[in-house]
């Protein structure tokens, strides 16, 4: 009797897991398509461009820097199974490079943004000369998001890609994404006016502000580290070559960002008596939101300039 009644016990386990395995399969294979976002700032427009009708995934986790994250076995299976890879290109994603290379091997579709834009490029007496490749004139610059325009760009080419790979009906979104994107642009721009064209000087933890300083008529003076990369190593004559420009140049703030040591910039600082401000290039606001981080970023570059 008593082993009648284990056999049924075993019997009603096995029951109960086979349905909670079938419920957790229903509910994971909810039939929405899956794509993956390298990284957190373009995984947010992606996101506000798709909304509830895929599943969006972004590998780095924001707040980590781009340009160095690895990604692990399970980040690796995600990008494998993914249908659609979402990446910025030129060189952003460095310890992703070969992860991303191999899924494309395997027939892993993928949208590259930078393909996508006009692409900037390091002109002439910007930063600091450097035996770096990624610092030399004509080097492509990634950092592409710090645009609202250039993003709009991406946003209308990411369009016809969902809707011919994912079927997904995107273009509602779009549209009002865009003209979201033109009143940012907008805004940033009118927060902007408030710094006398004269002020309008950069200096910045790496070659990140490229692109905003095109947009919004500033002047790139130097780098802490002298790359478009953050991992790049700095040299006591690049940071002699740095504290001239800023006197020279009569800069009045150095901006500080992700990958940027803490210690380089404060004695920078100290030296040429111009102070310190700590500025957010490659992570997102608390609510998740583009918009939110490009105000955030203008309005700390606004109030330390003007």
């Amino acid at each position: 009797m008593k082993s009648k009644f284990v056999l049924l016990s075993i019997l009603a386990m096995l029951l109960l897991f086979t349905t909670l395995a079938c419920q957790s399969e229903v509910t994971s294979n909810t039939g929405k398509k899956s794509i993956v976002v390298t990284y957190s700032i373009l995984g947010s427009l992606v996101k506000d461009l798709v909304g509830n009708q895929a599943t969006v995934t972004v590998s780095v986790p924001n707040g980590l820097d781009p340009h160095e994250w690895e990604p692990s076995a399970k980040d690796i299976e995600t990008i494998n199974k993914a249908d659609l890879v979402i990446e910025n290109g030129l060189g952003l994603e460095g310890g992703m490079e070969k992860t991303l290379e191999a899924a494309k091997s395997k027939g892993v579709k993928f949208f590259t943004a930078s393909d996508y834009i006009s692409v900037r490029y390091v002109g002439t007496g910007e930063g600091i000369p450097s035996g770096d490749p990624d610092q030399a004139v004509g080097a492509a610059d990634p950092h592409l998001w710090m645009d609202p325009v250039t993003m709009k760009s991406v946003v209308s080419a990411l369009v016809p890609a969902l809707m011919k790979d994912l079927n997904l009906d995107v273009a509602a979104q779009a549209t009002d994404l865009e003209n979201q994107l033109d009143s940012l642009n907008t805004e940033v721009a009118n927060i902007m006016a408030q710094i006398p064209q004269a002020d309008r000087k950069l200096v910045t933890g790496h070659e990140s502000m490229g692109y905003f300083a095109q947009r919004y008529g500033f002047k790139l003076i130097g780098v802490i580290i002298p790359s478009l990369s953050s991992q790049a190593e700095v040299s006591a004559a690049d940071l002699a070559a740095l504290k001239q420009a800023i006197e020279d140049n009569h800069v009045k703030a150095i901006f500080t960002e992700l990958g940027t040591s803490p210690a380089v910039a404060k004695a920078i600082g100290d030296e040429t008596g111009v102070k310190v401000v700590e500025l957010t290039t490659h992570a997102l606001s608390s609510d998740g939101s583009y918009f939110t981080f490009m105000r955030d970023l203008a309005n700390v570059i606004a109030n330390a300039l003007k």
